[in-house]
């Protein structure tokens, strides 16, 4: 089953000991599945970005709803990319979970608090899987390898993840002690979807400064 780059990044958001997602990682969550969309939109070639904008490009994707959504709310001319990654994030987590329920990779069930408030509750069927994509994220930084030697989804996991401070990905200190790693990483990226990654961050610290969060 090949899992699109949203859906392994909402995968990756998951803290497996605890068997939650972390409300630290709300922030960034719907901004880092967007900002995946645009990316896995990017290697098909379903867009054009230059000079810090970005456009659509070719045909509508099929296939993958979220997909052709985030491809459909592009320009026909280029424009910058932040609203395309901040505007929508709040309606982004709930047709890529969708998508995961119905391939089974997670289940989703509702409960109440206090018999009155509705809350759904998100459990990954197999944690073992989501350890194994964690730990392969986890060595495109840990490991020190070469860059250029990394395939593309995975390097563009491990920038994607840190960029939104994913907790269950990397932990702050090794953010910090592994930074001129993530500096090679990132500026490979920015080489196959250049601009994307700075409106990224952008958008959550824009929602982080102010408190707030989005998820669905």
């Amino acid at each position: 089953m090949r899992l699109t780059l949203p859906q392994r990044l909402y995968l990756l958001c998951y803290t497996v000991d605890k068997g939650k997602f972390e409300l630290t990682d709300l922030q960034g969550r719907g901004q880092l599945l967007r900002a995946g969309a645009l990316t896995e939109l990017a290697l098909g070639r379903l867009l054009s970005a230059e000079g810090g904008k970005v456009a659509r490009d070719g045909a509508e994707p099929q296939g993958d709803p979220f997909l052709a959504e985030v491809w459909s709310d592009l320009p026909e001319k280029r424009k910058g990319w932040l609203s395309f990654v901040h505007n929508k994030a709040h309606r982004a987590e709930k047709p890529v979970r969708e998508q995961l329920a119905a391939v089974g990779a997670i289940t989703v069930t509702h409960e109440k608090r206090l018999g009155m408030i509705g809350v759904d509750r998100t459990a990954v069927n197999d944690p073992q899987q989501v350890l194994a994509l964690q730990e392969r994220v986890r060595k495109t930084v840990l490991g020190g390898p070469d860059p250029t030697a990394i395939p593309v989804d995975e390097l563009a996991m491990a920038v994607l993840a840190a960029e939104v401070e994913v907790s269950s990905v990397f932990t702050g200190k090794e953010r910090r002690a592994h930074k001129q790693v993530f500096k090679a990483l990132a500026a490979r990226y920015d080489g196959v979807v250049p601009g994307l990654r700075k409106a990224l961050r952008d958008s959550y610290l824009s929602s982080r400064a102010v408190g707030g969060g989005w998820g669905a």
